[in-house]
């Protein structure tokens, strides 16, 4: 196997491609890319139109281009693949493992998906890529691979080991050996270390661990990531309806699944309704940015005809107003603080091991210890610059209350989105900051509306 050579994208380097790429210089393209990881070639591959990143792909060795094609964007894989012919494609599929080829298949049209297949050579291969296509792209069954290492429970060591090394050809890492009975019902698993170091004459099912986590194909790509991040687990089996073996998801795949997560949940928190890319067009950008502006924008004339209400108040007390970015910051900085740490702890399925009265009580004693401090600093600094000690108490009291309810808004708004089976991410965005605006002036203004006697 070739040395993988370390490399970084460099602006001098593109400079230098793009040259030979447009002299056609052959040998330079070839040297440069030499011993790169596929990644890598990836990273460089989308800085060039799909015309471009063709004329690369022919020069380089199929089974690399395979590893390529992997580990492209999906947006940019879409418009890469419109410039090949599938039977060209199909090349490139043979060379996968069963879940790459078919998250590659999923970027085409259905037509062209069985025109592929239909030119694969190998039918167990072209088999296996049926078999994952006829589940969604984010469950269990279409992540996992079909690729595995398994062994009947009636099998010797001797005749295990023989079955492994036929077996092994088509697998890339080998985590366990699932064990398995005559109807391919999942019983086990037993450790490469274990087979090796047992009698020839000895039996799987003396040997086997029957203590074996395993995910059904129905269940969620995020509860597959949950599981195995709980439990540390480099591959997980998968079993259908009879509990019958059909695959294995490892490691590499779950990771995909947890940033495409924490992506999702990145720009939820940020206001951004769908997932986009910063290659995207400027009305999909725009498209989802839009329904949390407007949202924003609509607290925002609720706000200031709130307070038209205490327009009275204010021209009595001018000073009164100097505040209000104060008390809205405040309270929106405070209520994202509060739902972030909720959403981190849905999100890591590790659910309230406390009762909820403690949860909230202990929500409650934070947001004084904050609220206090926080007032005491804002009284101490008014009474300091304004002298004015019945507006230092207003401030003070007002910015108390708004903590305490930002702190309780920010806890208890996304445990009610999850409950309704909405993404409590969206907690942590406009949406909580917005509301706590809101509650923030009419806390704030009735606050002085009482201390003024107004």
């Amino acid at each position: 196997m070739d040395a993988i050579v370390k490399f970084e994208l460099t602006k001098e380097f593109l400079e230098r491609f793009s040259e030979a790429l447009q002299a056609r210089n052959d040998a330079f393209i070839r040297s440069s890319l030499e011993g790169v990881n596929p990644a890598d070639i990836s990273s460089i591959l989308e800085e060039f139109s799909a015309e471009e990143c063709k004329y690369i792909f022919e020069l380089l060795p199929v089974e690399i281009d395979s590893e390529i094609l992997n580990e492209l964007n999906e947006d940019v894989l879409e418009d890469f693949l419109v410039h090949f012919s599938s039977k060209e494609i199909a090349q490139y599929v043979e060379l996968m493992d069963s879940d790459d080829a078919a998250d590659v298949l999923y970027q085409m049209p259905p037509k062209q998906r069985e025109e592929v297949i239909g030119f694969l050579e190998n039918e167990d291969r072209a088999q296996n890529i049926l078999d994952l296509l006829q589940y969604e792209e984010d469950v269990a069954g279409g992540l996992m691979a079909k690729e595995l290492v398994k062994a009947n429970e009636n099998w010797t060591v001797k005749e295990c080991i023989d079955e492994i090394r036929m077996q092994a050809e088509n697998v890339e890492k080998i985590y366990s050996v699932y064990v398995v009975d005559d109807h391919e019902k999942l019983l086990g698993k037993v450790d490469l270390k274990k087979i090796i170091l047992s009698n020839d004459s000895v039996r799987v099912a003396d040997i086997f661990d029957d203590d074996l986590v395993s995910v059904e194909t129905y269940l969620e790509g995020v509860e597959v990531a949950n599981l195995m991040q709980k439990y540390d687990f480099d591959a997980v089996p998968v079993v259908n309806a009879r509990h019958k073996l059909v695959g294995r998801i490892t490691i590499d795949d779950i990771v995909d699944v947890i940033t495409e997560t924490a992506d999702e949940e990145r720009q939820l928190m940020t206001g951004v309704s769908s997932d986009v890319e910063e290659d995207d067009t400027v009305w999909a950008i725009s498209r989802a940015r839009l329904p949390w502006l407007i949202i924003g924008m609509a607290g925002g004339v609720l706000g200031a005809q709130f307070m038209g209400l205490f327009r009275e108040d204010i021209i009595l007390i001018p000073a009164v107003a100097f505040f209000i970015p104060l008390i809205t910051a405040t309270g929106g900085n405070v209520g994202i603080q509060s739902s972030s740490i909720v959403v981190q702890t849905l999100a890591s399925s590790n659910i309230f091991i406390d009762t909820m009265g403690k949860r909230l009580l202990k929500v409650f004693l934070v947001a004084i210890v904050n609220g206090v401090i926080l007032s005491l600093m804002v009284f101490g600094l008014i009474i300091f610059i304004n002298k004015d000690q019945a507006l230092a108490m207003t401030v003070s009291l007002a910015l108390l209350s708004v903590v305490l309810l930002a702190s309780f808004m920010g806890t208890v708004t996304p445990l009610v989105l999850n409950r309704l089976g909405v993404n409590p991410a969206l907690a942590s965005g406009p949406f909580i900051t917005t509301t706590n605006d809101l509650l923030g002036l009419a806390v704030y203004f009735s606050v002085a509306h009482v201390l003024y006697n107004l």
